[in-house]
């Protein structure tokens, strides 16, 4: 297996692929609040490269996020999508306001983009990039250890011990990344 080391050569990783950097820049482009691309857009990238990938394994879709306490309409993620596919129509894009999520997940309110991505399920998965006035940012709640040595865990809101934990074991199951990236550790408890 490959290996990554530190955030400075995930950046790399990042920067190199065309793609995710055309991707990356058009999201700048909308100028949505505390925006961020998050999930498996990363995650997905990393786990090619540990196991050699050559070709991207497809994504199902590209998880835009933002934090706009002003305007917590649905209707406005819609319009969102809608303009980055008028940028770049064959992509999947998923537009969500962070500020409306925590009624989605049950929680308490999240007070920024990154509170959200610290509220997703697995350690891997919580972990956003953007690119902030032409540098690539990475916000990583839990670090990423995780990520970059192919480990999966969840992050403390879905330990075991939480009643979140059933959520996290049946994303497991339906998620069933083993299957596509073999050489993943996965912490069922």
């Amino acid at each position: 297996m490959k290996h990554l080391k530190t955030e400075v050569e995930l950046k790399h990783l990042i920067a190199a692929d065309s793609w995710m950097m055309e991707i990356i820049a058009t999201v700048e482009r909308l100028e949505l609040p505390d925006s961020w691309i998050c999930a498996g857009f990363i995650r997905s990238k990393v786990w090619d490269y540990l196991h050699h990938y050559e070709s991207r394994t497809p994504l199902g879709d590209i998880d835009v996020i933002y934090f706009d306490k002003a305007n917590l309409s649905e209707k406005d993620e819609k319009k969102y999508e809608q303009k980055l596919r008028e940028y770049l129509q064959n992509e999947p894009w998923s537009v969500k306001n962070q500020a409306r999520m925590h009624v989605v997940n049950n929680t308490k309110p999240y007070q920024s983009s990154i509170d959200g991505v610290a509220h997703f399920p697995e350690t891997p998965t919580a972990i956003g990039i953007r690119l902030n006035n032409g540098i690539l940012q990475i916000a990583a709640p839990y670090g990423i250890q995780h990520l970059i040595s192919g480990i999966v865990a969840p992050t403390p809101y879905f330990q075991k011990d939480t009643p979140m934990h059933e959520i996290y074991k049946r994303r497991i199951q339906q998620k069933n990344w083993t299957s596509i990236w073999p050489k993943l550790q996965i912490a069922y408890d």
